[in-house]
């Protein structure tokens, strides 16, 4: 048995399905017809803005407007006539390709990010380094893998998902998603809960320890990974998966209904959440207010405290979420 972080509840049993994406090798190459390469460098602009606010159109319709936003954030670096007219300033100047001024200019930014502490700067760090990669790709012809089209009973197996590449998988197909790297306040994580499925991260030496074809189940309440369990531990996690869909089932057919006792005594229904994005599920199944916010959570998956701002905008995210709501 492996364990990581819990990032996702719910029981994941399937194949292991290792998603690796091929390792881009960008060098330095001078250019001697600058606005050819601004072209390039702009026409990579515009495909991967196309290709976001697509996916982002699909992942409101699947799952809702609030988690489309993670990618709206990446069309607004996309836009920042900043840090786009940083690559173009590197292309003219130093007379370098598209691709070494992309990594340049949009390393630059998410080093300076990542280096705040700050758990929103952070993940403005990882979104960077996402857009940078995607513009990258088309500029070199490199497809990414096609995480959409997984056989069924997958359990996605990765050194890490970007938000992009959760934003597309499809549900319908991915039982689980296990990673070596990443954290429960990861867009990715707070993706793979909005698809309602299980997710364990921040497995320690995972790669090298699952293959493709493995039979895996992972329990992302506990943080619980098994590989290749035999016939009973694998029969006692179906029967916890189907207990915990029959439940989640059952309770379903409760919203909207007022919370009275059978002696006619009103009860409020209060949850208990453990981040700002947990406010919207209590009224998405009808809950009337926060009866505790684990505000211990705020403090995990990072190496400093968050600040006093972070933790007023936490609390603030989730009165807003409320919308007068207790």
């Amino acid at each position: 048995m492996k364990k990581g972080t819990s990032a996702s509840s719910g029981i994941g049993i399937g194949k292991a399905v290792i998603v690796e994406e091929a390792e881009l090798v960008i060098k330095r190459e001078n250019v001697s017809d600058v606005e050819a390469e601004l072209g390039r460098f702009k026409g990579a602009l515009e495909q991967s803005v196309k290709d976001t606010e697509e996916l982002a159109a699909d992942l409101a319709t699947r799952v809702g407007e609030k988690e489309a936003e993670i990618l709206q954030g990446h069309i607004m670096l996309l836009s920042d006539p900043m840090l786009t007219g940083e690559i173009e300033n590197s292309i003219k100047n130093d007379g370098v390709n598209s691709e070494f001024a992309i990594e340049t200019v949009c390393n630059m930014y998410a080093d300076m990010f990542a280096s705040m502490g700050d758990e929103l700067m952070q993940q403005r760090a990882t979104d960077m380094r996402d857009i940078k990669t995607r513009m990258q790709k088309i500029l070199l012809g490199v497809r990414s893998v096609d995480i959409a089209s997984l056989p069924a009973g997958s359990v996605i197996v990765a050194k890490d998902l970007t938000p992009s590449m959760t934003a597309g998988i499809n549900p319908a197909n991915v039982t689980g998603i296990v990673t070596e790297l990443g954290g429960r306040t990861s867009h990715s994580a707070i993706l793979a809960r909005a698809l309602e499925i299980p997710a364990v991260v921040a497995v320690e030496n995972l790669m090298e320890q699952v293959k493709d074809g493995d039979d895996l189940v992972l329990d992302g309440s506990t943080g619980e990974v098994m590989v290749n369990p035999d016939a009973a531990v694998r029969a006692e996690y179906e029967t916890k998966r189907d207990v915990f869909l029959k439940e989640k089932k059952e309770l379903e057919q409760y919203i909207g209904k007022p919370s009275v006792t059978k002696d006619g005594v009103q009860v409020e229904i209060v949850a208990n959440i453990g981040k700002p994005e947990d406010a919207e599920k209590v009224l998405q199944y009808d809950g009337e207010g926060v009866g505790l916010f684990r505000t211990e959570f705020l403090f995990m998956d990072r190496t400093s405290m968050p600040t006093e701002e972070e933790q007023f905008e936490a609390y603030k995210k989730v009165a807003i979420a409320m919308n007068g709501n207790r």
